[in-house]
């Protein structure tokens, strides 16, 4: 955690809490869909120059923590990371082999949150995001 990372002439830890959504916010990503777009997330992600260190797919939502080397742009490795994952499901899960004009997978933009201090905290927030989500899931069960 408190190691820095070193490319020829600099020292670095950049890190990024990053989130996206399939497109509408539809509850896509389950079954054999998610233990296949697991690995490929951890493999394009490594192929654009960076690292996850942590990770979670949750039902309608992403959510990793990049560690991205300073010579990289936030928006290049997750557009990356977007496009080349959205061919992926679309050649594997949807059938397409070729012609992928109109075919959006994931919902435009991102969330991104740059990680200092509080690394930790997002950790931990990363890990249990589906209990959370389940906790309240549960709660609004009894409102109405």
């Amino acid at each position: 955690m408190n190691q820095f990372d070193k490319l020829s002439h600099t020292k670095w830890e950049c890190k990024y809490h990053v989130v996206f959504i399939p497109k509408f916010r539809k509850k896509l990503l389950y079954g054999k869909l998610k233990t296949q777009l697991g690995p490929m997330l951890r493999e394009l992600v490594g192929r654009s120059g960076a690292r996850v260190e942590e990770g979670n797919l949750m039902p309608d939502h992403v959510h990793m923590l990049l560690s991205i080397p300073p010579k990289y742009r936030v928006s290049d490795v997750v557009g990356f990371v977007k496009g080349k994952s959205a061919i992926f499901v679309a050649r594997n899960f949807f059938g397409k082999v070729k012609n992928f004009t109109g075919f959006h997978f994931w919902a435009r933009g991102y969330f991104v949150s740059t990680v200092g201090r509080d690394e930790t905290v997002i950790r931990e927030y990363i890990r249990n995001q589906e209990k959370q989500d389940q906790r309240l899931d549960q709660l609004n069960l009894f409102r109405d």
